[in-house]
């Protein structure tokens, strides 16, 4: 018989300030199981994770979001297969308003840390503004989250603000009462692992110290501070959030240092290999309540060339969440991790579906017909905070969610400045095949007057299909619609395709629809919404234009003016995702 005592002392690791157990696993912990990376499909990087025992034996993780919006998901599971977004740490516009001029596409919240105390979730983050990192220390600007209930959006506090010249904060409590924060300095300033006391409540913290540099690699950061046998262990990331990303670990009897590397460093990397998932790093630990261990970190998918190593080059899910089963050497007492593989196995809990979709729902939900007095969806996105231009079936338009213009487009003034909102709702893409379909009546009447469908990465990296209003090549006094497709990248561009809309469809509701046709291109077609026979395939967009940064791409429909004076509503009605294959080798 297990004690009650064991269970919660197996539950408690990372949620008291990162104390691990030594205590022996409990339960039926050698049930190998099969499951797949990644956990999180699509844009989730930087994943954190802990385990509550008290909270009906759910593990809650955290993510990364950069300039989307809204910001922070918090994930929930019972059984580590079947997750659900449950809340957003940042859900309202006037909890950070500085988002909302935020315009850098590597700017934005970067990689949360979530943690339990005393019956409070903390989340804490940093927003990070378009500011030069050794010029202007005002960049980092780092802010604690709070909750009591993280199912509810509302119980999600008003940040608190604390100083710290960096990024990556996570908080520790000691067994003597006193709270650490712990982050990283810039690479490009005093690169290394630093600490600091910090009040949770007030964001007052004490003097700084440097407490580790890592093994060598470049820009350590991400760290974990979690305590086992008598010894304080480091996680950390280093070399950088490319193919030689890579996880390490140190560890001391003080929490201050000095802190001994461990001499298999890097415990966790995919690097020099041909896998298919590549980038393997910023990893967090944690246990289930049979006091198995679990490591997560973040993880790219990208076309390799198995002569030469991984190309990098098509991965437009971005940094995604992956999970691996961990262990700790009986000798020397090192937490082991199993490389990064599409398949795995490990002992998972028993299944249990509380968070889990329908069995027929689609990846991102069934069809969305924008029903009076309905809500946007829970899964819809924007780039930075939204503006107020969507309306649920506006009188005369039931059923559809109408899409005021924004004056500027998805690329802002030059891929990088947009002083205002742009109107775009999306969902994150999140299988590696998909199709995408969306309804849209719009009858544009000034020129440029532009609406469509987007696959979006950042503002400097998006491919778009839209119906624009421009000149008549045959009535240069005249304005008719066209398809217009169009990219923007840092790649060399595909070729715009520019031409009329066939005049048999002028004035109908019509149908845009994107699909992954295969692992490195899509398909941006059209045609009329009552006739899918029609429906034609106006140009295809490579994957490789969305494949940059720190993000992962959304897919969406957006309405603009393109700077000019128009303002003509799109109305689009009928959306559907629906994920069809997920490729994992």
């Amino acid at each position: 018989m297990v004690s009650t005592k064991t269970l919660l002392e197996a539950a408690s690791i990372s949620l008291l300030g990162g104390y691990l157990p030594s205590a022996e696993a409990t339960g039926d912990h050698h049930r190998e199981t099969t499951y797949y990376n990644p956990i999180f499909p699509g844009s989730y990087p930087d994943p954190s994770c802990i385990f509550l025992k008290e909270w009906d034996n759910t593990f809650f993780c955290a993510t990364s979001t950069f300039n989307i919006f809204p910001g922070i998901p918090i994930s929930a599971s019972r059984d580590l297969q079947n997750w659900k977004v449950i809340s957003n740490a940042l859900n309202r516009k006037d909890q950070l308003p500085m988002l909302e001029t935020t315009n850098g596409s590597t700017s934005g919240l970067w990689a949360p840390t979530i943690r339990y105390h005393d019956g409070t979730f903390y989340v804490v983050t940093t927003l990070v503004h378009d500011k030069n990192p050794i010029e202007d220390p005002e960049r980092w600007d780092n802010v604690i989250f709070t909750s009591k209930n993280p199912y509810d959006p509302e119980s999600w506090s008003d940040p608190v603000h604390f100083e710290f010249l960096g990024y990556d904060p996570s908080p520790y409590w000691d067994k003597d009462g006193k709270v650490y924060m712990h982050g990283a300095h810039p690479w490009q300033v005093t690169p290394g692992i630093y600490q600091r006391e910090v009040d949770l409540e007030t964001g007052e913290v004490g003097p700084e110290v440097k407490i580790w540099d890592g093994t060598g690699g470049m820009a350590p950061e991400g760290p974990h501070i979690f305590q086992r046998g008598g010894y304080y262990y480091l996680l950390i990331a280093e070399g950088g959030t490319g193919v030689g990303h890579m996880v390490t670990i140190a560890r001391s009897k003080n929490i201050g240092g000095p802190y001994e590397a461990n001499p298999a460093n890097p415990i966790l990397t995919n690097a020099n290999t041909t896998e298919y998932f590549q980038t393997v790093g910023h990893a967090d630990l944690f246990q289930d309540a049979n006091g198995n261990w679990w490591g997560v970190a973040l993880s790219t998918r990208s076309v390799t060339n198995r002569l030469q190593g991984p190309e990098y080059l098509v991965y437009p899910m971005g940094r995604e969440t992956v999970m691996v089963p961990v262990t700790w050497e009986s000798d020397g007492e090192w937490p082991v991790f199993e490389p990064v593989r599409g398949e795995m196995r490990g002992p998972l809990p028993r299944e249990d579906r509380r968070f889990a979709k329908p069995r027929d729902c689609p990846s991102e939900g069934n069809l969305l017909t924008f029903e009076p007095g309905s809500d946007l969806p829970d899964n819809f996105v924007y780039w930075r905070t939204p503006r107020d231009s969507y309306v649920v079936s506006e009188e005369g338009h039931p059923n559809t969610l109408a899409l005021e213009p924004s004056k500027l487009n998805l690329t802002g003034y030059d891929g990088n400045y947009a002083p205002t909102g742009q109107t775009f709702v999306a969902v994150r893409q999140t299988d590696t095949l998909f199709t995408y379909n969306v309804d849209m009546e719009f009858n544009p009447m000034e020129e440029e007057e532009e609406a469509g469908v987007s696959v979006f990465l950042t503002m400097n990296h998006h491919i778009d299909l839209g119906i624009v209003n421009l000149p008549n090549t045959k009535d240069s006094g005249s304005l008719v619609p066209h398809f217009r497709f169009r990219a923007e990248s840092a790649v060399p561009l595909p070729m715009p395709v520019v031409e009329p809309l066939p005049a048999a469809w002028h004035g109908k509701k019509l149908t845009l629809e994107i699909k992954a046709i295969n692992i490195t291109h899509y398909a941006f077609s059209a045609g009329p919404a009552d006739a899918r026979s029609q429906m034609k395939t106006i140009a295809y967009g490579g994957g490789d234009l969305v494949s940059w940064g720190f993000t992962g791409t959304l897919i969406g429909a957006y309405a603009t003016s393109n700077d000019k004076a128009g303002q003509t509503k799109a109305y689009i009605s009928n959306w559907l995702y629906r994920g069809q294959d997920q490729f994992r080798n």
